[in-house]
């Protein structure tokens, strides 16, 4: 087994150390959720910032696995969670247009955006949910 001072070398030369700042509340639940999954906090981060950066560090395996039942719940999960952030952005968008650009073909893209995504959702937890 290598020592402490073995693997820290390593480490160094192979990893970048990021330091985080983050609410308390959100850094809890973040550690909840990557015990919940049984993901360090090191790997779901790395994960994050490889797929952000359109970059896959480990090119003979898929970013995340799905092989199981469970994993892909969490993986519909989190999908969920983006599309009803978006939801939520467009439909501030929505109720934020002038009323003189209401009934533009601008505000009817933002209707049949936000019907689509409520359909989206909808049958996403209905299968998953």
């Amino acid at each position: 087994m290598p020592s402490d001072k073995t693997k820290q070398n390593w480490n160094t030369a192979h990893y970048a150390q990021v330091k985080v700042s983050v609410d308390p509340d959100i850094a809890a639940a973040f550690k909840a959720d990557c015990q919940a999954n049984g993901k360090s906090q090191a790997s779901v981060l790395s994960g994050f910032m490889a797929d952000y950066s359109q970059l896959n560090p480990d090119k003979t395996e898929p970013a995340d696995k799905l092989d199981t039942r469970k994993r892909r719940r969490a993986a519909i999960k989190m999908i969920t969670a983006r599309l009803e952030n978006l939801l939520a952005a467009e439909e501030n968008y929505r109720d934020n247009v002038p009323e003189n650009l209401q009934g533009s073909k601008w505000h009817e893209a933002s209707e049949s955006s936000i019907c689509a995504l409520r359909e989206v959702i909808d049958c996403m937890l209905d299968i998953y949910g």
